[in-house]
């Protein structure tokens, strides 16, 4: 299933237009990899650098995004993690990720990305790597309760407007509430 994976990240970072300069070379990075790595990008056992997919969990009024307390990097961050041979979509490995590790049932994930980041980083392979993170909006549904999983320390729903000091992840959450604003109110 790993060629339906990579067949799906090309098309939608083909297909994407940010509107931020840096989100666009970054598209343009994205899919270079991809070229370059046309069997392998989207899979962990790429030591250069793989694809990731990330949920920006926003609870159902929109107004709290849902963190987790990474274990291993020690950092408040938005859900998310690698790709599984078994996925067919970056958005579906996004809400994969996001489901199992809030333990939230009948979230809605938007199928195109809303911000991009590569960070360096030591995978559970033990090898220096990079992930390209692609990052989608997944809206959890009313009432939602999470429960943390054994992937994370904790679980915290942070006001849009009160995340984390220092955690810099104010760009991504506000380029997910203003994709999920635009699906409300157009």
């Amino acid at each position: 299933m790993t060629g339906a994976l990579s067949a799906d990240a090309r098309a939608v970072l083909r297909d994407w237009a940010p509107e931020a300069p840096e989100q666009s070379s970054l598209r343009h990075a994205y899919l270079g990899l991809l070229a370059a790595r046309p069997d392998d990008a989207c899979l962990r056992a790429c030591e250069p650098g793989h694809l990731t997919a990330s949920a920006v969990l926003f609870d159902a009024a929109g107004e709290h995004v849902l963190l987790t307390l990474h274990p291993r990097v020690g950092l408040w961050l938005q859900l998310g993690g690698h790709c599984e041979p078994e996925d067919l979509s970056l958005a579906g490995a996004a809400l994969r990720e996001a489901t199992e590790e809030s333990g939230i049932d009948g979230l809605v994930v938007d199928p195109d990305p809303v911000h991009l980041e590569v960070h360096p980083i030591t995978c559970s392979l033990g090898v220096p790597t990079r992930h390209f993170d692609v990052r989608f909006a997944v809206r959890a549904p009313a009432g939602a309760e999470p429960r943390r999983s054994d992937e994370s320390l904790d679980l915290r729903w942070w006001p849009v407007d009160a995340l984390p000091p220092e955690s810099g992840l104010e760009p991504m959450v506000a380029a997910a509430r203003a994709r999920l604003t635009a699906q409300r109110d157009g």
